[in-house]
């Protein structure tokens, strides 16, 4: 067993979490049911009011441990297992309650990727590379998550192809909020976090539920659904807080209740 390679660290009331398998952060089974762990636990954590996500080294998320797939003897299940290990990570972050920021250090590559499109927002250094190598390793994959990310052609060059784009490039195409200098990525992601920690806990988690879950409806039914969210939020003293804040000009104090 590998000592524990999803590494989390909350002060602050924001957690950063480390993706740490040398030497690229290559994903295996405990990579994943370590990453579930963290961000289920995240979500119910009262210290920790948003998350940034990133990798130990110099990459980001290399993606599937190939030498190790050559290495073992599949077994009846396998496959199937892995598979359902794959997705819950994923999901893990995408539904975990409190936003998680993307700090993309370095390339992030097939299921590196899925990483990166499961966070909430995104913020590249000038070493991050975003790509789907999986059609040159005779593997598929990862094309679902990079439509969350990019428009029609783009995903289906980069599925085909294989092909790679820079953090300046991410940053052309809207894909992430800001591209900055590596040793300036994790300062960049902080103060973002900090700005977000400082909103209502209560109000960033029901707005995180909503996100999630008009992302697919109809306008009407999207808009209908944050009405009812409204509605809820109002229930807590965080939202009579705010307005009194707005009212009375002065910073708020929020509670988480």
């Amino acid at each position: 067993m590998e000592a524990e390679i999803i590494r989390c660290a909350v002060q602050d009331h924001i957690a950063v979490v480390t993706m740490d398998r040398p030497p690229v952060n290559a994903v295996n089974a405990q990579f994943l049911e370590n990453m579930m762990r963290v961000f289920d636990a995240l979500s119910d954590r009262d210290d920790a009011r948003v998350a940034i996500l990133t990798g130990a080294g110099k990459m980001f998320c290399a993606g599937a441990d190939i030498k190790a797939r050559l290495a073992h003897e599949p077994q009846p299940g396998d496959f199937w297992q892995h598979s359902r290990r794959a997705r819950e990570a994923f999901h893990s972050i995408l539904e975990c309650r409190v936003p998680v920021i993307g700090a993309i250090n370095g390339p992030a590559l097939g299921a590196g990727l899925g990483i990166v499109a499961s966070c909430d927002i995104l913020i590249a250094s000038e070493h991050a590379l975003l790509g789907l190598p999986e059609i040159n390793v005779g593997l598929l994959g990862g094309g679902r998550h990079t439509m969350r990310l990019f428009p029609h052609s783009k995903s289906r060059r980069m599925m085909f192809t294989g092909q790679r784009l820079t953090g300046a490039e991410l940053y052309r195409l809207g894909v992430v909020e800001e591209c900055v200098p590596a040793d300036k990525l994790m300062d960049t992601a902080r103060a973002l976090a900090a700005e977000i920690a400082a909103k209502s806990p209560v109000a960033i988690r029901l707005a995180k539920h909503a996100l999630n879950a008009i992302e697919f409806m109809s306008l009407r039914d999207g808009y209908r659904f944050e009405q009812n969210m409204t509605g809820e939020l109002s229930k807590y003293e965080d939202s009579r807080e705010a307005m009194r804040a707005f009212v009375e000009k002065r910073p708020p104090v929020f509670k988480g209740r």
